[in-house]
C-alpha cells in the first residue's frame, strides 16, 4: 500500500540519547523527499518538533493536531502547512488516526505508549487495519518489546507480534524497497562493533551472539 500520510507519535522532550533527534529529523526529512505528508500532535518541542521540522526543511506537508489544553505545554508549531486546535485529547487521537495511512512510534513517555498501545487495541478490533511501526532507536524500546513477547507467551494476545508492528531499527527501512533476513555467522574478536554498515547497496545490521556477529537483517539502500 502505497503511503501518503502518516501519523508520528513521540515525545514533547529530546531524551538524553542524541540519536532519538537525529532519527526523529532524518524520518521527517525521508518523509517529505517520499511525498508523505506529516500527521502529528502539532507541538514544537522535543522530538515532536524534530520531525515537524525534518518535514519542513525539505519542503513536505505538516498537519498538527493539538488541543487547547496542551498548545502551552507543548509549545504549538506555528509554521506548519495546517494546525488544528481541537477541544481535547480524544478528539485529537481520533483525527490522528483517521487522518493517516499507518503510524509510527518513536520514542516518548506516557503520551507516546498511551498512543502507541490504543492504535494497536483499534487494530486488534478491527476499528481500522492500519500499519504500525515501531523506531526502536538505540534499542529504546528492548525492555517493552521483551514485555509484549511475554504477553504473548502468556496467551493473552490474539496475532503473532510480527503481525501486529513492525519493528524497524532506522527511519530508511520505512522507505526502502526490500528487507529481508540473511544468515551470516562471523567470529568476533570483542572489538569496537559498529551495529550496521554499508556494503554495496545494501545496509547491513548487527548482533552479537557470544563469540560471533550475527548479521540478522539488511534494507537495499535506495541512490
Amino acid at each position: 500500500m502505497e503511503l501518503k500520510s502518516i501519523a508520528v507519535f513521540c515525545g514533547s522532550k529530546h531524551g538524553n540519547n542524541n540519536l532519538f533527534a537525529q532519527h526523529a529529523t532524518q524520518l521527517g526529512n525521508l518523509m517529505a523527499e517520499n511525498n508523505v505528508c506529516l500527521i502529528y500532535g502539532g507541538g514544537n518541542n522535543g522530538l515532536m518538533g524534530c520531525v515537524a521540522n525534518g518535514v519542513l526543511e525539505k519542503g513536505g506537508r505538516v498537519i498538527g493536531i493539538i488541543p487547547e489544553l496542551l498548545s502551552n505545554w507543548e509549545r504549538q508549531h506555528d509554521g506548519i502547512t495546517e494546525l488544528i486546535v481541537v477541544e481535547n485529547m480524544h478528539v485529537r487521537k481520533r483525527m490522528l488516526y483517521e487522518k493517516a495511512d499507518a503510524a509510527v512510534i518513536l520514542p516518548g513517555g506516557f503520551g507516546t505508549l498511551d498512543e502507541l498501545f490504543e492504535i494497536l487495541t483499534w487494530n486488534q478490533l478491527s476499528i481500522h487495519d492500519k500499519p504500525v511501526y515501531i523506531l526502536n532507536s538505540g534499542g529504546f524500546y528492548d525492555a517493552l518489546l521483551q514485555h509484549m513477547q511475554v504477553m504473548m507467551q502468556e496467551n493473552f494476545l490474539y496475532n503473532p507480534l510480527d503481525k501486529v508492528a513492525t519493528v524497524i531499527k532506522i527511519p530508511a527501512e520505512m522507505f526502502s524497497k526490500s528487507y529481508s533476513y540473511l544468515l551470516l555467522l562471523l567470529p568476533w574478536n570483542k572489538g569496537i562493533l559498529n551495529p550496521a554498515f554499508i556494503t554495496g547497496n545494501k545496509l547491513l545490521y548487527w548482533s552479537v551472539y557470544g563469540e560471533f556477529l550475527f548479521c540478522n537483517t539488511s534494507t537495499d539502500i535506495e541512490k
